[in-house]
């Protein structure tokens, strides 16, 4: 079983959280006027890197908070966790 860690609840069971996808993607201000091809963009391109990377995840059937972790794509190892605004807590648990 894969342990994925709550900032708020701590180490839970993985079926108790779903992934949000690709973390730091910023909204596009001015919608309004935002062609279709760049709202496609923003929609559905993800880098889907072989490694490292950071995604949001939902607490859904806990907490229900939206926090930020930090994982190896390879591994599936979890190197940390943070709360949306704070630094990503290295050494977490896998």
């Amino acid at each position: 079983m894969l342990l994925i860690t709550c900032p708020w609840c701590g180490p839970r069971a993985e079926s108790e959280f779903h992934c949000g996808g690709e973390a730091d993607i910023a909204r596009p201000l001015d919608t309004e006027n935002i062609s279709d091809e760049a709202w496609g963009d923003y929609l559905f391109m993800r880098k889907n890197p072989r490694g490292v990377h950071r995604e949001q995840w939902l607490h859904s059937h806990g907490c229900r908070r939206w926090f930020m972790a930090e994982r190896d794509t390879v591994t599936y190892e979890f190197l940390g966790y943070s709360k949306f605004g704070e630094k990503t807590e290295a050494g977490s648990a896998t």
